[in-house]
Order: structure tokens, then C-alpha cells, then sequence
């Protein structure tokens, strides 16, 4: 019997879930936290600038970084798609003492040979099969694939319908824009997306992708610098 994924349950003494950014994404990942913990966990927005406390949104408090406290029962999640602006936030999380949270759906198909990092947030309807090692502070948006033996680097995002085929090695920092796939590479030989690298929405990538460039079209071509 294949036993229960022991992220679908919050770590003894973790009954708080801080989320960075209270817009789009923000939103979703409370919703996730919700369909993941229900009552066990009470949520709370987090921003970095007073202009953004507006007051609850969907009924969820909204709370200051500079002045959050350190809370043993607390935890975070940075809820911001573009990998450099997450890793910034997250050095300042990190900084002030806080401790980061790993967030999976329920409804997120994971087998028992995943390694997830602290940090990462799998949102519904993805699939991730075996043998596979994400970093620290990724995102894997809603219904994304991500097949055998791939690695995923610290902070990449992908994004919603992004499917990465097996033996493929994405770096550090990489954005997956929405419905990219990665073709396969092969054994001892990984198809690999170099650190910060962006592949434009709906690319086919079907060879390797340089560090710290833009890549789109079918097949994906180099079009520029990333940032």
C-alpha cells in the first residue's frame, strides 16, 4: 500500500499559513491552503508596502512584513509568479527568522518518489510521476505535467498547462509560460533549461535552452535576453 503523501498534512505545531501577495495568485494559493488543511490552518495575506492594506480581501486579513512577529506555529508561502521577485521576498522572509511552508492540493497526483523543497506550492490538477526532485520555492501551477526524472530548480515557476516530458533538467530561477511543453530528453543525456531562462507561452522546447534567454514559437527558438 502506498502510503498517504505527508505534505496533504500540516506539520504538528503549524496552524498558521502567512501568503505573500494578496492579488490573483495570492488568492488561489489561500483557496489551495483551504482545500488542503480546511480549518486546521487560518490563513493571512501578507504585503510589503502600506498602500497595499486595503483591509480583508475575500475575508482574509491582511498583514505587514516589516511588522509580522515570529510565531512558532506560523509558516509562509511566497504567492508571486516571477521567480526573481519570489526569491527577493523570500531572502526577506528568511532574513527576519520566518520559516517556509510546502503547499499541495489535494487533487495534486504526486507518487511517493518526489522530493519537494520548502517552500513549493503544487496546485490542483497537476501530475508529477516518479523519480522526480523539486527545489525549494517552486510553483506548479493548476494541471501542469511534469513526467519521470526531471529536476526542477529553486524558484522556477510553471505555469498553468506547462507540461515538462521526462529526463529534463530546468534550472534556477526558470519561467514556464502557460501550455509550454518541454520535449524529453534521454538518459545521462537531459534535455536542460539553463538558470533564469524564460519559454514564452504555448513554446515547444525540443533542445537545450542557453542561460538567461527568452525562447518561443514551435519549435522554440532563441528570441532575446530574459529580465
Amino acid at each position: 500500500m502506498i502510503p498517504p503523501n505527508p505534505f496533504h498534512d500540516p506539520q504538528p505545531g503549524f496552524r498558521r499559513l502567512r501568503i505573500f501577495g494578496a492579488g490573483g495568485s495570492g488568492r488561489e494559493t489561500a483557496w489551495l491552503a483551504e482545500q488542503a488543511w480546511g480549518d486546521q490552518v487560518a490563513v493571512e495575506f501578507v504585503v510589503d508596502h502600506p498602500r497595499y492594506l486595503d483591509g480583508p480581501v475575500n475575508g482574509i486579513p491582511v498583514s505587514l512584513l516589516a511588522e509580522l512577529e515570529l510565531a512558532d506555529d506560523a509558516r509562509f508561502v511566497v504567492a508571486l509568479g516571477d521567480p526573481e521577485q519570489r526569491r527577493r521576498v523570500v531572502a526577506a522572509f528568511l532574513a527576519a527568522g520566518h520559516r517556509p511552508a510546502t503547499l499541495i492540493h489535494p487533487r495534486a497526483e504526486m507518487s511517493r518518489f518526489v522530493e519537494v523543497g520548502a517552500g513549493t506550492v503544487v496546485c490542483a490538477k497537476s501530475s508529477i510521476t516518479c523519480n522526480v526532485s523539486i527545489g525549494t520555492h517552486v510553483q506548479v501551477n493548476l494541471g501542469c505535467a511534469v513526467a519521470h526524472d526531471v529536476v526542477l530548480g529553486d524558484y522556477a515557476t510553471l505555469s498553468p498547462g506547462a507540461m515538462v516530458s521526462g529526463h529534463v533538467h530546468v534550472g534556477r530561477g526558470v519561467f514556464i509560460g502557460t501550455n509550454a511543453c518541454i520535449i524529453n530528453g534521454r538518459p545521462g543525456q537531459p534535455l536542460r533549461i539553463g538558470d533564469g531562462a524564460v519559454i514564452a507561452a504555448g513554446a515547444c522546447v525540443t533542445r537545450d535552452v542557453p542561460p538567461n534567454t527568452l525562447v518561443a514559437g514551435v519549435p522554440a527558438v532563441v528570441k532575446g535576453r530574459s529580465g
